[in-house]
């Protein structure tokens, strides 16, 4: 049971990637991707609405599993199969693994293997993303005040640490997807991982960490989707460089990130 339930999450949240993959087709099967990402940004009206939907669907799940009693059913019997099958023993790697694909992506750049964006771009889209993702799962667990499953307090909805590392799987997606898929599908299997290991430490319920996922999913879309008309309005400046300035929010604690750019 130990293995299935870990299969579970890897089938559900697995899924985003391949539709996304898929949308991304045209009739011939060859794969479209935009010359310049960071200036066609594509509108919600077209298939890319498509995209949001399994994120969103994630989210929907999460928040259902805080008042129907079947999906909590749910959440208490996967809890006690991960507990009775496991080493009961809490592991720590989930707080370092939920970063792991944000710092591949650099990692391969270093390496010479090139993504969609530079320096500047990716770091402020990565920045945004995750400013976009602190400031709503810090909103969304204060609203909820859901109890974790070790009663240690009322801060279990959603995961943060999923979200974080579903924010940085997404991010690997996004700037390597057009070199090749299996970036992508590592990114997000590091990212099931730290949330199977969430649950596995009696730190999260399943709905918190399908939500988790989600939330970290559509801060990165939001933050690729939202960089346009940033880049544009820090070009319209004439100054010899630019700073940007953002805030940050990492497992509760806050701070503010810069990029310097040089002109």
């Amino acid at each position: 049971m130990h293995k299935k339930c870990l299969y579970l999450l890897l089938s559900l949240i697995g899924l985003y990637p391949h539709l996304s993959l898929a949308q991304l087709s045209d009739t011939t099967g060859r794969r479209q991707f935009p010359d310049d990402s960071l200036y066609q940004r594509q509108p919600l009206n077209r298939p890319y609405k498509g995209l949001i939907l399994v994120p969103a669907g994630f989210i929907v799940y999460g928040a259902a599993s805080l008042k129907f009693n079947k999906l909590k059913v749910v959440n208490n019997y996967l809890k006690e199969e991960i507990y009775l099958e496991g080493d009961r023993r809490v592991h720590h790697l989930d707080n370092y693994l939920q970063y792991a694909p944000g710092l591949l992506v650099y990692g391969l750049n270093i390496a010479g293997i090139k993504g969609k964006n530079n320096f500047v771009d990716r770091t402020v889209i990565y920045a945004m993303a995750n400013a976009i993702m602190g400031a709503t799962v810090t909103i969304t667990k204060n609203a909820t005040h859901e109890l974790r499953p070790d009663g240690t307090n009322y801060k279990s909805f959603p995961s943060g640490h999923t979200a974080t590392a579903f924010a940085a799987a997404e991010f690997m997606r996004r700037e390597y997807q057009d070199v090749s898929v299996w970036y992508g599908v590592a990114g997000y299997a590091i990212a099931t991982a730290t949330g199977y290991m969430r649950m596995s430490n009696d730190r999260h319920w399943l709905g918190d960490v399908m939500a988790g996922a989600g939330v970290g999913i559509l801060s990165t879309e939001l933050a690729y989707y939202l960089y346009p008309p940033v880049k544009r309005l820090l070009k319209s400046r004439e100054t010899a460089d630019e700073n940007v300035i953002l805030p940050t929010y990492q497992q509760g604690a806050v701070g503010i990130s810069m990029v310097h750019i040089f002109r």
